[in-house]
């Protein structure tokens, strides 16, 4: 990543993007469960940068993999029943990936914010974006391999 934030050249080895609202209503592969076009933008922007590994931030069940099989459920961030900095970072040292770096935050400053409480060095691509279509356009743009916009 460059100092100007551009991903150009960069390869991650671990990008975590964030869950969504909109779910499938049955028990699926976690790849599967989130169907909003946020999430799939994210996880279309985490493709093209070929992470070594790509995780998913449930707000209820911390880091998924992406065939992890899971029920839906109806938990935002912040919510009291949400996944904690805390919780997130015993899943992070039981899966032997606290000390992964470079690691990349898809997502707003919520997903981010717990993102970092792994990693504290964090990068996030999307911060400083105005509104949800800024955001979504930058990760078009990552899409695509361009530069952010």
């Amino acid at each position: 990543m460059t100092a100007d934030g551009n991903l150009d050249y960069f390869r991650p080895e671990l990008v975590v993007i964030p869950c969504g609202s909109s779910k499938l209503s049955r028990a699926a592969r976690a790849a599967d469960m989130y169907i909003g076009s946020y999430h799939r933008a994210c996880r279309k922007a985490a493709d093209a940068l070929q992470p070594d590994r790509l995780l998913i931030l449930s707000a209820r069940y911390g880091l998924l993999d992406l065939d992890d099989v899971i029920e839906p459920y109806d938990t935002p961030h912040g919510a009291t029943d949400a996944i904690t900095g805390h919780a997130l970072l015993q899943q992070a040292a039981a899966r032997d990936i606290v000390f992964l770096d470079p690691v990349v935050a898809l997502g707003g400053a919520r997903h981010v914010n717990l993102v970092t409480s792994i990693w504290p060095h964090v990068l996030a691509p999307l911060a400083g974006a105005g509104g949800m279509g800024h955001q979504m356009a930058r990760l078009a743009a990552m899409s695509k391999g361009r530069r952010r916009t």
